[in-house]
């Protein structure tokens, strides 16, 4: 595993618990949105060079997303896999399935696999998460089996941790523990809110209640990308930033506009240097890793709203491609 600043990447979730809702599927069987959630999240076993996948200690944990037969996971969970070589990846019953690695993004820390089978696929991103949201976490914990943990929202849309060069996390409390790299957080009616990808410790690999799921909607842009092109390369802005007010001043949190590219989408749009941009999309962009994340994070054609100052008075603008 991967080890930044004291923070330790994972491979995640200990207690389990279901909730009391219940809804019917195939079978006459009534199961939690938990439990129907939890059939949607594998355990990931990669095979690496010289040596077999080790089923006893899993690397980590996958989420079976789209048409049940696309698996994303954490990039770290691969570790030193080769393309070529192949991922076992087990369900919840059980059942061991061959997996082969379609592509590996290491500066978001995401990779697709595919299986010719076809699996449950997790219910789509529902509405955006909110502070104090409940969540669950669903992952392979220290390879004792798939278990679900919850807890709330700590934080939505954090980025410049130190993790990954593209970052935009859901912060958690839910307890996510050494097995669940790669494994899903999820709201409460099951459905796909983050992928889960790293903690923040001290000393050691211990859940201390800062646990992070990078966004759903990021990670299905950089997957669909990966699947149809093999690889992800976020849109050029041609915009150079920094953080801004300098350590020790006072003033509000953005970031500065100290250059511009010409012919790129910020100086089509009418960005000038010396715009301060205080919101990007909606989301508070306090330093130049938040606007990447928001950058990362565009579908094709989607307009970015940009809303700051110019000589020092407030002013709304729009970027595109």
């Amino acid at each position: 595993m991967i080890a930044m600043l004291k923070q330790h990447v994972i491979a995640r979730g200990l207690a389990i618990l279901l909730l009391g809702l219940t809804v019917p599927i195939a079978h006459g069987e009534n199961l939690s949105p938990m439990e129907i959630a939890r059939k949607s999240v594998v355990t990931v076993l990669p095979v690496w060079p010289g040596r077999p996948a080790n089923l006893d200690e899993p690397a980590g944990s996958g989420v079976v997303l789209g048409d049940g037969r696309t698996i994303v996971t954490a990039d770290h969970v691969l570790g030193p896999a080769r393309t070529l070589m192949p991922v076992l990846v087990r369900d919840d019953d059980g059942t061991g399935y061959r997996a082969r690695i379609v592509a590996r993004h290491k500066a978001s820390d995401l990779a697709v696999l595919r299986i010719d089978e076809k699996l449950p696929a997790l219910a789509k991103r529902g509405p955006e998460l909110s502070l104090g949201d409940e969540v669950c976490a669903i992952g392979n914990a220290f390879g004792v089996g798939l278990s679900v943990s919850c807890g709330r929202v700590s934080a939505v849309h954090r980025a410049g941790i130190g993790f990954n060069a593209i970052e935009d996390f859901i912060q958690t409390d839910a307890a996510v523990n050494p097995g669940m790299s790669g494994g899903a957080l999820v709201d409460m009616q099951g459905r796909f809110t983050g992928m889960l990808s790293a903690i923040f410790t001290k000393t050691s690999d211990a859940n201390i209640g800062m646990n992070f799921a990078i966004d759903a909607k990021l990670v299905q842009v950089i997957a669909d990308s990966l699947v149809n092109t093999g690889r992800f390369v976020p849109t050029a802005t041609g915009v150079v930033l920094r953080a801004v007010p300098r350590s020790g001043e006072a003033g509000r949190q953005g970031v500065l506009v100290v250059k511009i590219m010409p012919g790129l989408p910020g100086d089509k749009s009418g960005l000038k240097t010396g715009d301060i941009v205080y919101l990007a999309n909606g989301r508070r962009t306090r330093k130049p890793q938040d606007w990447l994340s928001v950058m990362a994070g565009r579908r094709s054609g989607e307009r970015v709203e940009v809303s700051g100052l110019r000589d020092g008075k407030p002013f709304q603008w729009q970027m595109s491609e």
